[in-house]
């Protein structure tokens, strides 16, 4: 089963957040999956070739948006051998920044951008290079949307596409004026199709024409159908509900391990022996100017500053926490809005000793945030699956979640009524709703648990045992392909029992705990298709 990746993020070659860790986790583990050969394509931004010395040029393209163009190819040892093909276009990718310039602004010409991206995956689908033709195309976020409405225009029935929804937030909506530099023909601008109140959307457009849809936890699934979540789009996912199925995400249990992690360095742990956490907390604590107390509760954000992340509330929330608990300390590390960012930067001041702020991110810094905290504070007003929170899991320290996305599937909290013996088969705290009081509340009943330190190492034990490895997504992904190349696992000689008499998917008997919810959702009033201009 060849399978193309097409993204704008893999981490380590580029990344902005979790889709380029989902991406690259998915990729390894597919790549390691029997029956599988997966490639990833992606912009070639400044530096990437840099990182892959070996690679060596595959295609030329002359008739791209946004002009020619050469596609690089060459194993990423990083992601395990997964073969990375680079659209090479130095006046679309060679940039400061991935998506926005150094003031923050978007690109003017990020849909040309994310376009040509598009139209590559075609040629190589089309079988207009040297490349073996694939039988998937795994387009991933608004990026690589119009993958799918390019393979239905140029009749590849052969080939099909899955569309993976990281965050519905963010649709890739443009004037309709670039519709024709983009070679997308004027029957795809209507409201059954790309079209989104007036404008051209990427995401729609995926939405539209992928034989199948996925999302990367179950709740996240079913919320997306519903206003609060559907960003507007959810009418057209109701209408495509049988098509819509949840594969939760996975972390990479290699990268992320406190037992071999080198940013460590001599202090590593597991949780047969945790004794060099103190090691990493004192650290921690010195590196942002905190009082050098080992039994402080030390509380870590690393996030972006962001409305979504809850930031907002969380600044309020944290200075009561630490008004109120004046053993607390909080460690912050993150960026995104500047007004958010220049409002952490006051905290230190007002509390010396106790709080240090830090902007900007990286992955050594990341790291060892999880390895020094106790506890994680992750607001978010919606959450698709959640990496952070599985990050510090992996490390031991506790997170405090919304009850929203895949934080509602992945931290389990029993329950304040359940008594604080209960939480030691918890794995977190979760929270509900958007206020102060309710974060504020939530790291209170924290410090309680934490106070108790036989509930505290219960805890902390069962959520660093806990599996999010990426391992376990992959043959869910591998039986979503075979459900929809029939005829292409008819050629494998697979068992019968693989795909039913009529070629549908035998996927529901798999993540059926997944699928059934969708089922079984009502959308109050679903957003009729005809109703005009946008979903």
């Amino acid at each position: 089963m060849k399978i193309l990746a097409v993204t704008s993020e893999a981490f380590p070659l580029a990344k902005t957040g979790g889709l380029g860790d989902a991406v690259s986790g998915m990729a390894r583990a597919l790549h390691a999956a029997p029956g599988a050969s997966v490639q990833i394509l992606m912009p070639a931004y400044r530096g990437v070739l840099d990182r892959l010395p070996g690679a060596r040029e595959v295609a030329r393209f002359t008739d791209l948006p946004g002009g020619p163009a050469r596609l690089m190819r060459a194993p990423c040892a990083a992601l395990g051998g997964v073969p990375v093909l680079l659209l090479q276009n130095d006046a679309l990718y060679d940039r400061d920044h991935l998506y926005v310039d150094r003031d923050g602004r978007e690109y003017l010409d990020n849909p040309l951008r994310f376009g040509a991206l598009a139209h590559a995956a075609l040629h190589i689908a089309a079988g207009r290079t040297r490349l073996d033709r694939p039988d998937i195309v795994h387009a991933h976020d608004w990026h690589a949307g119009l993958v799918p409405l390019l393979l239905r225009d140029a009749g590849l029935h052969d080939v099909k596409s899955v569309l993976t929804l990281h965050n519905m937030a963010f649709q890739g909506v443009y004037d309709m004026e670039w519709a024709e530099s983009l070679g997308i023909d004027d029957k795809y601008l209507t409201w059954d199709g790309a079209e989104f109140w007036g404008k051209l959307s990427f995401m729609k457009a995926g939405l539209r024409y992928a034989d199948r849809i996925t999302t990367v936890s179950y709740t996240y699934a079913r919320e997306i159908l519903t206003e609060r979540f559907g960003c507007g789009l959810q009418g057209l996912l109701a209408a495509r509900q049988h098509e819509l199925l949840p594969v939760p995400n996975g972390i990479d249990a290699r990268e992320w391990d406190p037992a071999t992690d080198p940013h460590l360095g001599i202090y590593r742990y597991h949780a047969g022996d945790m004794a060099n956490k103190a090691h990493n907390k004192r650290e921690l604590q010195r590196g942002y100017g905190l009082n050098l107390d080992a039994d402080a509760p030390l509380l870590i954000m690393g996030s972006r500053l962001t409305h979504q992340k809850m930031a907002d509330l969380a600044l309020h929330a944290v200075q009561r926490a630490l008004d109120d608990h004046p053993e607390l300390q909080v460690a912050v590390l993150g960026q995104g809005e500047r007004g958010l960012e220049q409002e952490f930067q006051r905290l230190p001041h007002r509390y010396p000793g106790r709080c240090g702020v830090r902007i900007g991110f990286d992955e050594d810094a990341a790291h060892k945030l999880h390895a020094g905290g106790d506890m994680l504070l992750h607001g978010s007003r919606f959450e698709p699956f959640g990496l952070t929170p599985l990050y510090a899991m992996r490390y031991g320290t506790i997170p405090i979640g919304s009850r929203v996305g895949g934080m509602a599937d992945t931290i389990v909290d029993l329950g304040a009524a359940a008594g604080r013996d209960a939480m030691r088969g918890a794995t977190g705290v979760l929270f509900d709703g958007e206020t102060v009081d309710a974060m504020a509340a939530a790291i209170t009943r924290t410090l309680g648990l934490y106070r108790r330190p036989e509930i505290w190492r219960a805890m902390q034990h069962k959520a660093m045992a806990a599996d999010f490895s990426w391992e376990r997504a992959a043959p869910l992904y591998m039986t979503l392909y075979r459900s929809i190349q029939p005829d292409r696992v008819a050629a494998e000689s697979l068992a019968p029992a693989e795909v039913t008499a009529l070629g549908r998917p035998s996927l529901l008997d798999q993540v059926s705990a997944a699928t059934r919810p969708l089922k079984a959702l009502t959308v109050a009033q679903p957003v009729a298709l005809a109703a005009g201009a946008g979903d």
